[in-house]
């Protein structure tokens, strides 16, 4: 093979890495991570009536899947969710803990921009959140320049995963 191939070939193979999908912890990792490796059984909660229609409201669009796989042991519940960014979505893991969200990490992340929002200084503004009456987290969210989309995903994904748990837990 040529020399010339061969540079293209790991130019490319680079360039095509860093423009696909980053994966930060892979979706089984974060959920025994989340009950400390004592991973309970998967549950389903189905989609319909009140509860499709509150994600959707929360989300601002339509959701398609007709379930949502959780973990739960106790008050505890982790949630693997996603949401498009800009233009592709982000998987996100998210743990509630007696109806406060105790963890939000990016899993996955497609974007070309805005991958900020993975870090601990934004996320850990989340710790502790609540849902209000009204489906919206207790507090403000700082934004990053450069990362609204991103910041508006995790910001849904944080308020659906509080409706979600409450909604098992009730």
């Amino acid at each position: 093979m040529r020399p010339h191939l061969i540079i293209f070939l790991i130019v490319f193979s680079a360039l095509n890495t860093a423009q696909g999908e980053n994966v930060y912890q892979e979706p089984q990792a974060f959920v025994a991570n989340a009950f400390d490796g004592d991973i309970p059984e998967p549950s389903v909660l189905w989609m319909s009536g009140e509860t499709r229609d509150t994600v959707e409201a929360i989300l601002g669009h339509s959701y398609a899947n007709l379930r949502v796989r959780y973990w739960q042991q106790d008050d505890r519940t982790a949630w693997i969710l996603e949401e498009i960014g800009k233009k592709k979505p982000i998987t996100t893991g998210l743990v509630v803990n007696s109806g406060k969200l105790a963890r939000i990490k990016v899993l996955i992340y497609r974007e070309s921009r805005g991958w900020e929002v993975r870090e601990e200084f934004f996320t850990n503004q989340f710790k502790g959140a609540t849902l209000t009456a009204n489906h919206r987290l207790d507090r403000n969210i700082d934004g990053i320049s450069g990362a609204t989309l991103s910041v508006r995903a995790l910001t849904k994904l944080a308020r659906v995963a509080l409706y979600l748990h409450d909604a098992v837990s009730e």
